[in-house]
């Protein structure tokens, strides 16, 4: 459950604020959703029907993973290809792409998912440095190609350890090796900076250290939901995700003139 402070928070957001005399409303109806590494959109497959039954117009990005800027070109051109102001969502490195691709004027809100959140100048290595990194981490294995990859161990105890077998073995199959120069591109004026956040953070996370998330999460004054799970909780929860998603999306404040705009 959502502590009173973020309840409070996210309150906040949805009261309608006028800004330099520019009038606003609430809530979007688009969604654009950023996965991680090792992984493409169809790891959100379970949290996009719940979303269009609730009417949400949503695009699953397909990033390449070859590099930071190629994956947050892919992630901007979903985002022209909505009509109107989005709620722009990330997982994991997801989080990377959506702080630099979410400066798009169009981009009314961010959302991380058990994610990397960069603060000014800084790269994935940055971000992580400040705590211990994940039990997963010792997983990643680079090929002679300069991709990296996760072993098998890595998926079933650490990165998906409370999914099913099934979903497990499907995860490790369908991986998309990510390159490893994604590592080291810096992301400058990031966009949470001016725009608000929402944030989940993944109790049981073996990738990326859980503290390091709740810390960033307070950095970026993001309104969060807590779950007791792993690194996917897309996967394994998705009602509680898309019911979060739902919460930013009616919460978001957009300008009227922004809204118009499209």
């Amino acid at each position: 459950m959502l502590s009173a402070g973020a309840l409070a928070s996210a309150f906040a957001f949805a009261l309608p604020v006028a800004t330099n005399g520019q009038s606003s409303h609430t809530g979007v109806h688009n969604v654009v959703l950023v996965h991680g590494a090792f992984a493409d959109g169809s790891s959100w497959a379970k949290v996009i029907p719940i979303l269009q039954a609730k009417g949400y117009n949503v695009i699953a990005v397909q990033n390449p993973l070859t590099s930071f800027g190629e994956d947050v070109a892919a992630t901007k051109r979903a985002i022209d290809a909505m009509d109107a102001p989005v709620l722009l969502v990330g997982h994991s490195y997801g989080g990377m792409v959506i702080s630099e691709a979410g400066k798009d004027p169009k981009v009314a809100g961010l959302l991380y998912v058990a994610a990397l959140v960069p603060e000014d100048g800084q790269n994935v290595v940055d971000v992580n440095a400040p705590f211990p990194p994940g039990p997963g981490a010792a997983e990643f294995q680079l090929g002679a190609t300069g991709f990296l990859s996760m072993s098998s161990k890595g998926i079933h105890e650490f990165f998906a350890q409370d999914a099913s077998k099934e979903q497990r073995n499907i995860i490790f199959a369908t991986q998309v090796p990510w390159a490893a120069t994604a590592t080291t591109e810096k992301v400058y004026h990031p966009a949470w900076e001016t725009k608000p956040s929402w944030s989940i953070i993944a109790a049981n996370d073996g990738m990326i250290n859980p503290d390091l998330q709740r810390a960033k999460a307070k950095t970026i004054r993001a309104t969060t939901l807590e779950l007791k799970g792993n690194h996917v909780p897309m996967v394994t929860q998705p009602r509680k995700v898309a019911a979060f998603i739902i919460e930013a999306a009616r919460n978001v404040n957009v300008q009227k003139e922004l809204a118009e705009a499209h």
